[in-house]
Parts: structure tokens; sequence; C-alpha cells
């Protein structure tokens, strides 16, 4: 018996915003670049520069690799993959407007997680994204209202020797 091939297709959701990267999330026109660069804030890192031009419009991304950075179609397609996908996570959380991301030849070889991190990392100096909280492991101090362990007012007597 024949097998049937078709059950095998994984059909992905449009309807989900994190499966897919919609043309209404993307800087298309020849037009809309320039205007990205000529008024936008510019921030930068070794592997990239961001352009951002603010607005009250859901976050757009545009990308913009050239065969300078990889003279290879492969590395180029790697570097554009990685970005829309973090682009397609932070979205929710990002401020409006246009953002335009010029890849510097750095990030021909560096790894994917280090792309994404000097993503986020350019969003976040350039004030698209929240600042994320201090990790540590040191719960938060309390507060001066807060009774202390002394309660009796007094200061505390020297320390005891360890036996």
């Amino acid at each position: 018996m024949p097998h049937d091939a078709a059950p095998a297709i994984v059909i992905v959701s449009t309807d989900d915003p994190r499966k897919r990267f919609p043309r209404s999330a993307r800087v298309r026109t020849r037009a809309e670049y320039s205007s990205v660069f000529d008024g936008a804030r510019r921030v930068s890192d070794p592997l990239m520069t961001l352009h951002w031009l603010k607005a009250d419009t859901p976050a757009r991304l545009g990308l913009a690799v050239s065969r300078k950075v990889d003279a290879r179609a492969v590395g180029r397609n790697r570097i554009k993959r990685v970005l829309r996908d973090a682009m397609r996570h932070l979205r929710p959380e990002m401020a409006g407007g246009d953002f335009v991301v010029v890849a510097r030849s750095a990030a021909k070889v560096a790894e994917n997680p280090q792309i994404r991190e000097a993503f986020e990392r350019l969003l976040r100096r350039a004030g698209a994204l929240p600042v994320a909280g201090v990790g540590g492991t040191m719960p938060p101090r309390k507060s001066a209202e807060s009774p202390s362990l002394n309660a009796s007012g007094k200061s505390p007597g020297p320390a005891e020797p360890a036996c």
C-alpha cells in the first residue's frame, strides 16, 4: 500500500504572529529605508548598527546585509534569518517605529546566539525595549521601615568569638 505524503506536510498557522514575518512587519521600499537612514536614531555594536525611526505604528524591521559582510548568500541569509526570528519574538514588547539593521563583517563569524544578543542589546540601548530586570541570587534589600532583628533599639555589641 503506498504511503500518503500529504499528512506529513506541516502547515504553519498564519494566525500565530510568532510563526511568520508578515509584510506589514517589514520596511520594504527604498523610500522607507531612506527615511529611516535620514531621520533615525543610530546605535552601534561590533556586529551591527541599528537605525530606529520612532512612530506610532507597530514595529517594522528592515535588513541590510551586503556582500561586503559575506560574499556567500548562505551566510547573508543566515544573519537575516536570525535577526528576523529575534524580531518575531521581541516585537510585542518593542516600541513602535521602523528599525533597520545594517550588519557588519564581524557578523559573518558570529554564532547565532551572539547575533541575537547583539540585536537585543542594541534595542535596549536605543530605548526600544524595556530594560531587563537585574538578575542575581540575592533578594532585594528591605526598606528602612521594616523592623530589624535588634528590636531593643540598642546598638549591637561586639561579635562573639567563634569556637
